[in-house]
């Protein structure tokens, strides 16, 4: 059994440098082969398009190492956005306390989504599909179908776009990423809960053996459920940062978002059969694919090539990953 473990480990281990060895190639050819790619204002660039995603991914990395998976966390992002940003435009709630709105949302849609799993018993791809739909149809019911635009510029309530990007006289036009270093820090909190704490170590052991985890006495329900619940936060907080990043947001979006962030724990060395994963692997994935989708027009190829690359990149990835597997016995 010990072997096995050490196994695991030394095969995410691998994996997530491999990640890292990919990211640094990245970077350095697309400095090499792209006009204008080394700049400050595209560094920016890269993070900001981290940012939704990467909370995204940091939630659903503790669904996917439970061995469940998570469709719904792309439109539970758009939906709870477009509830806070119309809260705040026709109620006229203050930002702070729409923010908090945004976030039970998503606590309540990551529990429904536990609930349906570990109590009711439905197929997590079931059952998080199902709330993909819900979702998505609720934020354009709210808005009556219209797009909500959040403050901007000095007007009341735009303070919130600092948490992600300061901005102001002095500072460099693209602003300070202070987004980053709130990824980074919920990255590394989220890391020593998964690894150091007895919930985050019983969440990786109900991807292991989820019979042999309820056996031993452990509250399954419980702890799957929380998983979810984590899934959903950070589903809603994503919502916080691409409102602040973007600022107009779509009813009926946000499909797609899911698979960008699924593919960003993948790459980072989580196990789609649950058991074995990082958050610092899936952050390190994120980013990789925030490289691939702002680099790619510097060498004259549109974005939408990166769902081409990703999509052999994930095959490889899971490929390596079953491989791994197997060759563990």
């Amino acid at each position: 059994m010990a072997e096995q473990k050490k196994g695991k480990l030394g095969s995410i281990g691998t994996q997530k440098l491999v990640a890292v060895l990919a990211l640094v190639v990245l970077f350095i050819f697309f400095c090499i082969a792209g006009t204008n790619f080394a700049q400050y204002s595209t560094f920016i660039s890269i993070l900001d398009s981290s940012y939704y995603i990467g909370f995204l991914a940091i939630g659903v990395t503790f669904v996917i190492i439970t061995g469940g998976i998570d469709l719904s966390i792309g439109t539970v992002c758009v939906c709870c956005a477009l509830i806070g940003g119309t809260l705040f435009n026709k109620a006229g709630l203050p930002m702070a306390l729409c923010m908090i709105v945004i976030l039970v949302l998503g606590i309540l849609f990551g529990m429904a989504n536990g609930l349906m799993v570990s109590v009711m018993g439905l197929p997590a791809f079931i059952a998080t599909l199902g709330m993909m739909m819900i979702t998505r149809g609720l934020g354009s019911i709210v808005t009556a179908t219209a797009s909500v635009t959040f403050p901007q510029g000095e007007s009341a309530g735009s303070w919130f776009r600092n948490i992600f990007k300061f901005q102001g006289e002095g500072l460099p036009l693209a602003g300070i990423p202070t987004g980053f270093i709130l990824l980074v820090v919920l990255a590394i909190i989220m890391s020593i809960f998964l690894n150091k704490t007895r919930p985050g170590r019983y969440i990786l052991a109900l991807g292991s053996n989820k019979e042999a985890t309820r056996l031993s006495g452990v509250n399954v329900v419980k702890w799957e459920t929380l998983a979810y619940v984590i899934s959903g936060f950070f589903a809603a907080l994503a919502g916080i940062s691409y409102a602040a990043v973007y600022l107009t947001i779509m009813p009926g979006t946000g499909n797609g978002y899911e698979l960008d962030a699924i593919a960003g724990v993948v790459i980072g060395g989580t196990s789609l059969s649950g058991g074995v994963g990082s958050v610092s692997g899936t952050l390190i994935g994120v980013f990789i694919m925030s490289v691939l989708k702002t680099g790619l027009p510097f060498i004259g190829l549109q974005p939408h090539y990166q769902l081409f690359i990703t999509g052999f990149v994930l095959i490889v990835a899971v490929f390596a990953d079953v491989y791994n597997r197997r060759k563990q016995g």
